[in-house]
């Protein structure tokens, strides 16, 4: 059985917690997906639920190669743990929100990686990101700026979440199902 890694990517405020947490709820019941919790180098919130790790202990780690990714942004660093490689060698589909600027490192390094991308309009990006006011945010602006910088990447699915949440997991969800249907087959 072949497993493997979803990348859930997409500018800031796009919405893909939100999304995300909904596909977790509605595939509970499958144990062929995980949706591992992220480390991040800053305190959860609401708005983004994480497990925290210390600059420090996120710097080791990534020496050492504990992580199955690992990136910095927004002057923070975030990564996904190391057992996600083992859940990937025993056939289940790991699903990670991820930085668009670590796609191509995992494609390179990590098993039969598939991207999701989750997108808004630009005024729809803005509202949300303003509705956080969390203050170790970077400026908005800039946020919203480095979307431009990014460089264009290759999505199996683009999802534009610019309606009802339930919408856009529903599209996120029957790509999962997919995935783990071809998955099986293999």
């Amino acid at each position: 059985m072949t497993g493997g890694f979803v990348l859930v990517v997409g500018p800031s405020g796009a919405g893909k917690d939100t999304l995300l947490a909904q596909a977790r709820k509605e595939l509970a019941a499958c144990p062929q997906i995980v949706f591992p919790r992220r480390l991040v180098t800053r305190a959860s919130s609401v708005w983004e639920e994480h497990d925290t790790i210390s600059d420090a202990a996120f710097e080791r780690g990534v020496a050492v190669g504990r992580f199955a990714l690992a990136w910095r942004a927004h002057g923070h660093g975030y990564a996904i743990p190391g057992h996600c490689l083992d859940e990937a060698a025993v056939g289940r589909i790991v699903v990670c929100n991820v930085s668009r600027m670590i796609v191509e490192t995992a494609r390179q390094h990590l098993p039969n990686v598939s991207v999701v991308e989750i997108t808004a309009p630009r005024d729809i990006l803005a509202a949300r990101l303003a509705g956080r006011a969390r203050s170790d945010d970077a400026d908005l602006g800039a946020r919203l700026e480095r979307s431009k910088d990014t460089p264009l990447l290759s999505a199996d699915v683009t999802i534009v979440n610019d309606r009802a949440p339930d919408i856009g997991a529903g599209l996120l969800v029957g790509f999962l199902q997919r995935t783990m249907d071809s998955c099986l087959k293999v």
